[in-house]
C-alpha cells in the first residue's frame, strides 16, 4: 500500500464542498440572528401572522415604555397640531414621537415590507437612542394556541396609535392612556392589541384564532335594564341627553377620555356601549374593532357599515361609531339610533 499517494478531488467536488459550507454558514448565521425578516418563506410576498402577533404585541409594549418613561420628566415638549373637527386641541408630545419611533421601526426592522398607517409622522431625530425590539415569544400566555398561518403581505395593512389620549395624558390623567396595533387583512380588523402602559395591562386578540388571557370567559347580559353608555369627555355636550332619549331614562351616560379605554370598558363589562358622534381617525379605533370582533362583539359607524382599514383607506371615519360587546345589543342599539336620525347627517 502506498501511502504517499495524495488524494485528488475534482473541480465538481470543491464547488459542492463550497456549495455546502455556504449553506451552513447561512444556516447558522440565520438561526442566531434575531433580527432576520419573518416576511420569507416559500412564498417571499408571504408573512407569518402568529410571528407578526407577537410583534404588534412587544410593540405597543415598548411604545408603553417610552411613553411611560416621558411620563418622568418634567417637560412633556407638548405642542399642537390644531384643533380637531369639534374645536378641541389636538395635543402632540415627546412620548407621541418616541413611541412611534419604537412601534413602528420595530416591526420594520423584523418585517420590512410591512404597511404601516401611524398617527404620527417620523422625526428621525427623536430615534436616536430609542429601543427597539426582537421578537419574544413568552409575549405569548401558555395557554393560548397560536397558529402559524400566513397571508400575502399585499392584503396586510397595520395601523397603529403610538399615544391614544394625548390630551390627558398632558393632564397626568394617566388611566385613559394606551398604546394600539391593529392588523387589517383585506380591510378586516383581525389581530388587535391595546396595551395600559401605566397599568402594564396588555388586551389582544386574533379573531378566530387566540386571545388574551384577560378575554377568556367573558360573559354578558343581552338585555341590560339600566345600560351604561361612554362617550368622549372632550365633546360630550348634546350626546348625553340625546343619548338619554335614545337608551332611555335609565340609561346613564358616563364620559372618558381615549377610544382603546372606552373600548376596555365594554369589553370589561363597565359600560354596554360605547358612541362617539363625530369624526374619528381609524388608527383609534382599529385595535378595538379587532377585538370586539373576536369575542363576539361588533363595532361599526353610525349607518350599520362596517369601518374597512385598507392599506390605501381614507384615515378618517366620518360617520361616528357605536361599538357593543355582543352583536345582539349592538343590533338593538343601532336600530333606536337610525330610527332617532340625531346623529346622522
Amino acid at each position: 500500500m502506498n501511502f504517499g499517494r495524495s488524494i485528488r478531488i475534482n473541480k465538481c467536488g470543491f464547488v459542492i464542498l463550497g456549495v455546502l459550507f455556504t449553506c451552513i454558514l447561512y444556516y447558522l448565521w440565520n438561526s442566531g440572528n434575531n433580527n432576520v425578516s419573518y416576511t420569507f418563506g416559500k412564498n417571499p410576498n408571504e408573512i407569518n401572522l402568529r410571528k407578526l402577533l407577537i410583534g404588534a404585541i412587544q410593540a405597543a409594549q415598548h411604545g408603553g415604555f417610552e411613553v411611560v418613561a416621558v411620563s418622568k420628566s418634567r417637560d412633556l415638549h407638548e405642542q399642537s397640531k390644531g384643533k380637531t373637527k369639534e374645536g378641541a386641541n389636538n395635543p402632540v408630545t415627546d412620548a407621541d414621537y418616541r413611541s412611534n419611533c419604537v412601534m413602528k421601526n420595530g416591526l420594520l426592522r423584523i418585517f420590512p415590507k410591512l404597511r404601516i398607517i401611524s398617527e404620527e409622522d417620523d422625526r428621525q431625530e427623536q430615534c436616536a437612542d430609542v429601543q427597539l425590539f426582537d421578537l419574544d415569544p413568552t409575549v405569548l400566555h401558555e395557554s393560548a394556541t397560536v397558529p402559524d398561518e400566513r397571508v400575502n403581505i399585499d392584503d396586510v395593512a397595520v395601523w397603529i396609535d403610538p399615544l391614544d389620549a394625548t390630551q390627558e395624558y398632558t393632564e397626568r390623567l394617566h388611566e385613559y392612556v394606551t398604546t394600539m396595533v391593529c392588523v387589517a387583512i383585506k380591510g378586516v380588523p383581525t389581530i388587535g392589541i391595546i396595551h395600559n402602559p401605566f397599568l402594564m395591562k396588555t388586551t389582544w386578540a386574533w379573531r378566530d384564532r387566540a386571545l388574551s388571557e384577560s378575554l377568556l370567559n367573558l360573559k354578558y347580559e343581552a338585555e341590560v335594564k339600566h345600560p351604561t353608555i361612554i362617550v368622549s369627555r372632550s365633546h360630550a355636550g348634546a350626546v348625553k341627553e340625546q343619548s338619554k332619549q335614545i337608551f332611555g331614562e335609565n340609561a346613564q351616560v358616563v364620559t372618558a377620555g381615549g377610544a382603546g379605554f372606552k373600548v376596555l370598558q365594554v369589553i370589561q363589562n363597565n359600560a354596554t356601549a360605547y358612541l362617539h358622534t363625530t369624526h374619528i381617525k381609524k388608527w383609534d379605533i382599529c385595535a378595538g374593532d379587532a377585538i370586539l370582533g373576536a369575542i363576539g362583539g361588533k363595532m361599526t359607524d353610525l349607518h350599520n357599515e362596517n369601518i374597512v382599514y385598507h392599506r390605501d383607506a381614507p384615515p378618517l371615519n366620518s360617520n361616528g361609531l357605536l361599538a357593543t360587546a355582543l352583536a345582539v345589543t349592538h343590533e338593538a342599539y343601532i336600530k333606536r339610533i337610525v330610527e332617532s336620525k340625531f346623529f346622522l347627517p
